[in-house]
């Protein structure tokens, strides 16, 4: 099965032992990556089937679609998958700053010299 699993056609998720695959999110327009989240079977496939991109919020403990209080939904236009179906890839249109702060992006700051940078 790895075989088919790495180099087949046959999406077939290899989640964790909590039943999660992390997923990264990067801007459909420049490559900018968005945010990393977590995805269950269930948001994986209700992202794929809205179009839009749903996580599993491990603190909550159950679905979330990105931007669902704020209206910054992330629109998908291509997801992959990595060769070992562990980890997704969604390149998305953001509608709006994806990180909860505001910022665009959840990676607005930089480390230097052991401290942190705002960009």
């Amino acid at each position: 099965m790895t075989e088919i699993r790495e180099t087949g056609l046959t999406l077939d998720p290899k989640f964790d032992a909590n039943g999660l695959l992390t997923a990264v999110v990067t801007d459909s327009a420049d490559g900018c990556v968005l945010m990393v989240g977590h995805m269950n079977a269930a948001s994986l496939a209700k992202s794929q089937e809205t179009g839009t991109v749903v996580f599993f919020s491990r603190s909550r403990q159950q679905l979330w679609q990105k931007g669902e209080t704020s209206g910054h939904i992330l629109k998908i236009k291509e997801m992959r998958i990595d060769c070992d179906q562990d980890a997704i890839w969604i390149i998305a249109q953001p509608e709006g700053p994806t990180c909860h702060t505001g910022e665009r992006s959840c990676f607005y700051r930089q480390i230097e010299n052991g401290k942190l940078k705002r960009l």
